[in-house]
């Protein structure tokens, strides 16, 4: 059986469903797998998108080897 065929079955055994809890719960397992999350942002958080986008766009950026080791150095200061 294909992943479409498997689709299918699905599609057409949901749609015979008419319990709001069970679909309910089928939409949250769907949704765990989902590959096309939409997530919700603030417009606070958008705008601090917006600056860190800003910010890669003109190199102001740190490698992940260069944060590991400036958080070594601040942790023996301490």
């Amino acid at each position: 059986m294909t992943t479409i065929d498997l689709k299918n079955i699905l599609i057409h055994r949901i749609v015979g469903i008419n319990d709001k809890s069970f679909l309910a719960a089928i939409n949250t397992l769907v949704e765990t797998k989902s590959e096309s999350t939409i997530y919700k942002t603030t417009p606070q958080q958008q705008k601090r998108i917006e600056e860190a986008i800003v910010q890669i766009t003109k190199g102001e950026i740190f490698t992940n080897e260069q944060v590991e080791l400036e958080i070594d150095k601040w942790l023996k200061e301490k």
